[in-house]
């Protein structure tokens, strides 16, 4: 059962990243999560290169998320994120959610970044 679950994973992450990719001006927000913890990563696929990170175990974040529920978690991953990449000099980007279905966390980490400033 477990193989047949990640087999249709990896084939909706085939799918979903063969429909985007990120650019200098305008990276590729990826998301990964787990049962614990979430982390974003604003790539750059043109130079190969990652621009700005940010995840539930980032030292800005770890003291202040204890007690919060895993969704509100990372829509506080998302706000910082944004910061990040628009002290950088980035207001666009686009949202490469892989494997994961764009509901829950996925959905809050998005939603707090378009609340923070970026557009996709």
């Amino acid at each position: 059962m477990a193989a047949k679950v990640e087999k249709i994973r990896e084939k909706r992450k085939a799918r979903v990243r063969g429909k985007v990719s990120g650019t200098q001006q305008r990276p590729r927000l990826a998301v990964f999560r787990t049962a614990r913890h979430i982390y974003v990563q604003a790539i750059a696929d043109d130079l190969g290169r990652t621009i700005a990170e940010a995840s539930t175990l980032s030292p800005e974040l770890r003291g202040e998320l204890g007690g919060k529920k895993k969704s509100e978690a990372a829509g506080e991953v998302g706000r910082l994120v944004a910061r990040r990449l628009i002290a950088a000099g980035i207001e666009e980007a686009v949202f490469d959610r892989g494997r994961f279905l764009y509901h829950g966390r996925v959905k809050a980490l998005a939603d707090a970044a378009r609340a923070g400033g970026l557009k996709f």
